[in-house]
């Protein structure tokens, strides 16, 4: 697993099966059976995404968002799969409007389009995302790997400066003190009106905690690392929500 994206997440042991190089036909199949290797169970009100309780949808800034994307990181050891974080993507219906080029695609054809995966990035509406810990971790290594991950991501495109640097300070020291229990809650909420984020955490017990990250660059590349196609962190997460865009855009 070589290359600068083919395991953001070495450092706590995930690895980002399915990415590995080969035919697209093969790459296809490894994700398609990551997406139905999932528990998923369909409520009234919830999503259980591996017997962790999902929302249907979630409220911000007054405005429901449903639930368009859910997945897991994991990976596999001698053919034992470790699970770490079960993840929820939440976005404003009205992406939809602004991925009219991409009608008629499968959501196959989906997963591997990289251009696809950038406009829903760049959509200028209202995105929300919930992660939930599985395997206990320490909230330093999570902040590491965020760092890690965006500040590659940066340098790539020459936009690592010393504003983006402080910024990921920031956001690693927030998480220092941290320790990620079983059933705790990272949120990223990205709203359409600001080119912020904002980043909490929650643990049962105890008054969540959060943090505003105010530095465009590093708040594009957070959003890249949940949902960016190919070099998304978790390929289950970008197949599920690749298949759910596919049927909005084909009503």
């Amino acid at each position: 697993m070589n290359g600068p994206y083919k395991g953001d997440w070495v450092g706590l042991g995930i690895i980002k099966i399915g990415t590995c190089v080969g035919p697209v036909g093969l790459l296809s199949t490894l994700k398609t059976l990551q997406l139905f290797s999932i528990k998923i169970k369909m409520g009234k009100n919830e999503v259980m995404v591996d017997e962790i309780p999902f929302p249907s949808q979630f409220m911000m800034n007054t405005k429901p968002l449903p639930l368009m994307g859910h997945g897991i990181t994991d990976i596999e050891i001698h053919f034992l799969q470790i699970k770490f974080t079960a993840i929820g993507v939440y976005l404003d219906p009205e992406i939809v409007t602004h991925l009219q080029q991409w009608k008629g695609k499968t959501w196959a054809e989906l997963t591997e389009n990289d251009e696809f995966f950038e406009a829903v990035v760049n959509a200028p509406v209202d995105k929300f995302l919930r992660v939930v810990v599985i395997k206990e971790i320490k909230g330093s290594q999570y902040g590491v790997q965020l760092e890690s991950a965006v500040r590659d991501r940066l340098a790539e495109v020459d936009k690592y400066e010393e504003e983006e640097e402080e910024a990921l300070e920031k956001i690693v020291e927030f998480f220092q003190s941290k320790y990620f229990k079983k059933d705790s809650v990272i949120t990223f909420s990205f709203p359409a009106t600001s080119r912020s984020a904002k980043i909490s955490f929650a643990i049962e017990g105890k008054e969540d905690s959060e943090i505003e990250v105010e530095n465009a660059n590093v708040v594009e590349m957070m959003k890249k690392w949940y949902l960016g196609g190919s070099r998304g962190v978790s390929p289950t997460t970008i197949s599920s929500l690749a298949n759910n865009l596919s049927v909005e855009l084909s009503k």
